[in-house]
């Protein structure tokens, strides 16, 4: 399901791919300070919840709390669903994903759409924002019966 957009060589995608990648194995270590080296130092990132923390140190804290506690031994699956380059230098990327203990969860499953805000510093590509919102499915379901022009182009 994913396409990456871009005006931009396909290197620039495979980097930006990467940090995901190693974000998702930084996660499924359980290592709060490998996670938040990914994040630039004034990040902001919102949970599913509607938590909103501010700084790289505030999410290195929060997730080590975290690893330690109701998130402890769990995985993250994400399905990159675009990449968008504004620029040189600033990456958008839309996914569906979510947490997982014991077997992988598959695209189909995933609860949660994710925006994550790449920006690149000394060669190097870091999250500057990221947004996780929780996907309401029997809503999504009642909203399209009833509006089916609401659906997304590309569910139609």
């Amino acid at each position: 399901m994913s396409s990456d957009n871009t005006a931009f060589d396909s290197a620039s995608s495979l980097e930006v791919r990467g940090v995901i990648a190693e974000l998702i194995d930084a996660w499924g270590r359980g290592d709060a300070d490998a996670y938040g080296a990914f994040f630039t130092e004034d990040a902001t990132y919102t949970s599913f919840l509607g938590t909103y923390y501010r700084g790289r140190g505030d999410i290195v804290t929060s997730h080590r709390a975290l690893f330690a506690g109701v998130l402890k031994g769990t995985r993250l699956a994400d399905d990159v669903l675009d990449i968008r380059f504004y620029g040189p230098d600033t990456a958008v990327v839309n996914s569906r994903g979510d947490t997982y203990k014991g077997k992988p969860k598959q695209a189909d499953q995933l609860s949660k759409t994710q925006t994550y805000t790449l920006v690149r510093r000394d060669g190097r590509w870091l999250i500057a924002a990221f947004q996780n919102t929780k996907r309401k499915k029997l809503l999504e379901r009642f909203t399209y019966l009833f509006t089916p022009e609401a659906r997304p182009a590309a569910e139609r």
